[in-house]
């Protein structure tokens, strides 16, 4: 066997390994997001303003990312366990409130019993995708 075949035999067991170990994980639940509006900031065509609710249901979250501006959440349901990355979690219950600056790596995460929802102001930069993906 020469050494491409090798290295793709290699791989090919490797992401079988990977695919049997993730089977048998439990799927994180989904996000819902709802939009209720997108507009330019006003004075500053380069940024708009998104405001947002996110519903997570119990045991669902999201992955460390970052976003290209500032975010500003508010819990209006339930709780989410907010996580800046290199910092120890925090839980936040209905009617607390964070600021998240530009380029914060976070995750945020339901841990609790029941599903949580919450409020999001989004001023990022226009024609940018709201979130980057960060390594955990």
């Amino acid at each position: 066997m020469n050494i491409r075949t090798t290295a793709v035999v290699m791989a090919v067991a490797a992401a079988t390994l990977a695919g049997a170990a993730v089977s048998h994980a439990q799927p994180t639940p989904a996000n819902a997001v709802t939009v209720y509006f997108t507009t330019p900031l006003e004075n500053d065509p380069s940024r708009v303003v998104r405001l947002q609710t996110v519903s997570t249901p119990r045991g669902g979250g999201n992955s460390f990312h970052r976003h290209p501006g500032d975010q500003w959440a508010a819990i209006q349901e339930g709780e989410v366990t907010f996580t800046i990355k290199g910092q120890p979690p925090r839980v936040l219950k209905a009617g607390d409130s964070v600021y998240i600056p530009r380029g914060t790596v976070h995750r945020n995460q339901n841990l609790g019993d029941k599903p949580s929802r919450s409020i999001e102001l989004n001023i990022i930069d226009k024609d940018k995708p709201a979130l980057e993906l960060v390594p955990d």
